[in-house]
């Protein structure tokens, strides 16, 4: 299961939204073996693509080698499909290189919602994962499986 802040859920959304119509990707890094998502990091798509997205080469090289400086791995790698479903495409699949992370996607094809759903992908092999949304102390909400949030 994937635990989230609500203000991290929201930075994801904001994000996939202000990007589209192309898709927007980034990283939530987090300590070391916590699986706690913590630092938002917005990337830039160097495919400025509706329909595909890539981490910049050097960029990644930059945000990964901080992390590293900082303790930290990326908890959370995202990205949004803007007119499919929020979940793994083969490319996608192909990528997936971090086993111990969240994948996270975002459809942002409905203006009035966003699909927000995450994965573990593993030696291509993709399981669906149920999402809390930690909020700020009113209570938390869940997701689940296939989970849509309104916006």
């Amino acid at each position: 299961m994937l635990t989230i802040s609500s203000a991290l859920y929201e930075k994801i959304v904001a994000h996939a939204r202000a990007d589209h119509p192309d898709e927007a990707c980034g990283v939530i890094a987090g300590p070391a073996g916590s699986d706690r998502p913590e630092r938002f990091i917005a990337m830039l798509n160097a495919e400025r693509s509706p329909t595909f997205y890539r981490f910049d080469s050097l960029e990644q090289l930059r945000v990964w080698r901080n992390m590293d400086e900082r303790d930290e791995e990326p908890v959370v790698i995202y990205h949004s499909h803007t007119a499919t479903e929020a979940y793994p495409s083969r490319t996608d699949i192909s990528y997936a290189s971090e086993p111990g992370a969240h994948y996270v996607l975002v459809s942002t094809r409905e203006p009035d919602r966003a699909e927000f759903r995450s994965f573990r992908i593993v030696d291509g092999e993709v399981t669906e994962e149920e999402v809390r949304i930690a909020g700020d102390g009113s209570g938390d909400a869940s997701l689940g499986e296939a989970g849509a949030a309104a916006e």
